[in-house]
């Protein structure tokens, strides 16, 4: 992410600019980034994870928006672009352009976004109550890891690799790792 030079804007003035934008922009106490286009891989998760999760969103009433639609950090001035967040909650039709009551974020991990949604990405996501699954998506390898909200907001790590079935609770979904992966490239594993 780099901040376009723009001056410091109110979460209000950001979301006006923002509607007229041409780029899509993540929103940090006042700043904005541009966000980077992605490769046909990352995209190709982004789709595959779409397809895999929509049965098990469907079944419950939920919703699942693939990375056009905005993650707002309740108590923060912070506003992201998730590569997919799902919402069970009918407050989320509120509002067109901005989710607040998302159940699950995921993910899609590249060289340069890895660090930054693995830390200050995902300390941000762990302040919205409602959510309670956040996946990280490898583009290098088959993996993926599901960090979940348990008892006292503790977080745990549960990671799957080749041949497993992943599990979201959440959702009560199970799915083979490989439908991730149809149609990425991405070296052979064991």
């Amino acid at each position: 992410m780099v901040a376009d030079p723009v001056p410091l804007l109110s979460p209000e003035e950001y979301l006006a600019w923002e509607a007229r934008a041409e780029v899509r922009h993540e929103y940090i106490d006042g700043e904005v980034f541009a966000m980077a286009g992605s490769s046909d891989d990352h995209a190709t998760l982004v789709l595959n994870a779409s397809v895999v999760l929509m049965p098990f969103a469907r079944g419950q009433g939920c919703r699942i928006y693939p990375q056009d639609v905005k993650a707002k950090i309740e108590d923060q001035s912070r506003f992201y672009y998730p590569d997919l967040l799902v919402t069970c909650d009918a407050r989320d039709r509120d509002d067109r352009f901005v989710k607040r009551y998302y159940k699950v974020i995921v993910e899609v991990l590249s060289e340069g976004t890895e660090a930054f949604d693995r830390g200050r990405k995902f300390q941000d996501y762990r302040c919205a109550a409602s959510l309670e699954e956040y996946v990280l998506v490898a583009q290098d390898r088959i993996c993926v890891e599901v960090f979940r909200r348990r008892a006292e907001g503790r977080w745990e790590l549960e990671s799957y690799g080749v041949g497993d079935a992943v599990r979201l609770e959440s959702l009560g979904a199970a799915f083979a790792i490989e439908e991730l992966y149809i149609d990425v490239d991405i070296a052979e594993q064991s």
